[in-house]
């Protein structure tokens, strides 16, 4: 290849940064956060873990779309037929606003915590929530893909730098944030431990959202199995960065005791750090938390509609799963504009209720995702005929086995408690 026609390093690890971004924020930044308020520096394991686990699972989504040219939710209607489409819809209805309500409930906790103009914080949550929502709708609306994507690589520098540099400056022994990296255990199991921690896990570095990676690397022209190594490039940089982020603000999360419905986290956050900080970390640490969740918001607004939009038209027959097109959603079409309204608005009702509970249930409702993703991977990227060379490795059956085998063990756990 010519140098001049070298991809530049963003162009690279754009999409990557892309699932980082959207993965980030209210997943790592609130259940991170409380997680590391209940529990501790202790659970920093399940962070890297959970990191790994969705770096394997989107290089597997990667893997079958650059052998067969299909997203993965157009494989898995293909190849294991419709009902697997209107099995899907419901929970994705469901997760949509589960989401949306955590992501606008983060924007607006955020946002009061760096304009105070509300004496009471549930009420500037709510505000500023339904603020965020619309500004965002607006900026997806009308800056297509190209400033979405530039947005987003703001957003994420902004808040890795300034959440890594807080977490350096409140940094407990280090010898206890290796045990926690190195040792698994699980603080108060019986008492709503296992619970936060599995929320830990399913919000690093998102859950549905990954399926939104496929849709990017559309969007940058990637096909073939000769894209796979800049794929793995990009998912390792993202992964890495989501991994870090979730470990600072465990750390971080770790120094402060959130009491009450979790509305004033940021402000107590904040007002934690602005001792060892000064006024200016405090802000700088508020404005990195605004990128994070922010962030995600966009990427949530752009992104998940993609997932509907594709899945509408399999299961309704407007498009032959026969045929491998790349440019299969439209996004002037009525069904994705129409759940992008839907996940920006509908979702605002949750912002009503208690923010700690709503990130708590986001994060668990993810989590059962991980799993059922798992299982389509182990079928469709278990057949040489289907995807050639890109069948899935020892490794990778072995890690997509043990995140079945992880899960029902907390299932059982979670009922027999």
């Amino acid at each position: 290849m010519d140098q001049d026609n070298k991809p530049g390093l963003l162009a690279v690890i754009g999409p990557g940064l892309l699932v980082a971004a959207t993965g980030v924020g209210a997943g790592d930044l609130a259940t991170a956060s409380f997680t590391g308020s209940q529990l501790g520096t202790a659970v920093l394991w399940a962070v890297v873990v959970g990191a790994f686990l969705k770096f394997v699972m989107t290089e597997g989504l990667a893997r079958w779309q650059l052998a067969t040219g299909e997203t993965l939710l157009e494989g898995a209607v293909h190849r294991l037929g419709r009902g697997v489409g209107w099995l899907f819809l419901p929970y994705l209805f469901l997760w949509s606003f589960m989401v949306g309500a955590a992501l606008m409930s983060a924007c607006g906790v955020t946002l009061h915590a760096v304009i105070p103009v509300f004496d009471d914080a549930s009420q500037g949550k709510v505000v500023f929530g339904m603020l965020s929502g619309v500004v965002g709708l607006g900026l997806v609306l009308t800056g297509g893909y190209r400033l979405f994507a530039r947005v987003m690589s703001v957003c994420i520098g902004v808040m890795f730098v300034t959440v890594l540099v807080t977490a350096a400056l409140v940094w407990p022994s280090t010898s206890e944030v290796v045990r926690g990296l190195v040792l698994p255990t699980i603080p108060d199991l019986r008492d709503g431990g296992l619970i936060w921690t599995v929320a830990l896990m399913g919000g690093i570095g998102g859950t549905l959202t990954i399926l939104c990676y496929g849709y990017w690397i559309r969007e940058e022209g990637r096909s073939g199995a000769q894209s796979l190594r800049l794929c793995r490039i990009d998912l390792g940089t993202g992964y890495t960065m989501t991994a870090l982020f979730g470990i600072a603000m465990v750390v971080i999360g770790s120094t402060v005791e959130i009491e009450g419905g979790g509305a004033n986290l940021l402000v107590a956050l904040a007002e934690r750090l602005e001792a060892p900080l000064g006024a200016p970390g405090k802000w700088v640490f508020l404005i990195g938390a605004l990128g994070a969740v922010f962030s995600s918001l966009l990427g949530c607004w752009q992104a998940v509609p993609y997932l509907f939009a594709d899945v509408w038209a399999l299961v309704r027959q407007r498009r032959s799963v026969d045929v491998l097109d790349a440019a299969t959603v439209d996004t002037r079409s009525l069904p994705y504009r129409a759940f992008q309204l839907a996940i920006a608005t509908v979702p605002m009702l949750g912002l009503f209720f208690s923010f700690r509970e709503v990130q708590k249930v986001y994060a668990v409702v993810g989590a059962l995702f991980i799993p059922m993703l798992a299982v389509v991977l182990l079928i469709l990227n278990g057949r040489r005929a289907w995807v050639g060379d890109l069948k899935n490795r020892g490794l990778t059956v072995a890690v997509l086995l043990t995140t079945l085998i992880f899960f029902a063990w907390i299932g059982f756990a979670t009922i027999s408690g």
